[in-house]
């Protein structure tokens, strides 16, 4: 059984930093993908950022380009999301999720099979 679990959420300052932990567990039976998701209380779960098995390809929302970076230890099993200079707007429940084959429709949420069970950030002014 595969499963994901989220850790490193918070509360902080803003302008402030965070770093977000996705561990893996359990057989994925191909390369797969990781990607970071988040929802704001009464809005739809929005893309984040997303990063290629080898690590090697990463994709960011407009909102965070240049404030947070993904990456991934595959030996480790685990994908991070560093968060800087964070903004009241980044306040919501962050997710991560796992997708095998092909690199396609990363930012949306449907197309991914494996989440965690989300981790609460919360950005004070």
């Amino acid at each position: 059984q595969v499963q994901l679990v989220e850790s490193g959420g918070g509360l902080v300052q803003a302008g402030g930093s965070l770093r977000l932990s996705c561990a893996v567990s359990g057989r994925i039976d191909s390369n797969y993908y990781m990607g970071w998701f988040r929802q704001a209380p009464m809005k739809e779960r929005e893309f984040v950022a997303a990063i290629s098995w080898s690590g090697h390809n990463m994709f960011y929302a407009d909102s965070v380009q240049g404030r947070f970076t993904i990456s991934r230890d595959n030996p480790k099993n685990t994908t991070d999301l560093q968060m800087n200079n964070l903004k009241r707007e980044d306040s919501a429940v962050y997710y991560c999720a796992a997708r095998t084959g092909p690199m396609f429709y990363f930012s949306v949420p449907n197309y991914y099979r494996y989440w965690g069970q989300g981790t609460q950030v919360t950005v004070s002014s």
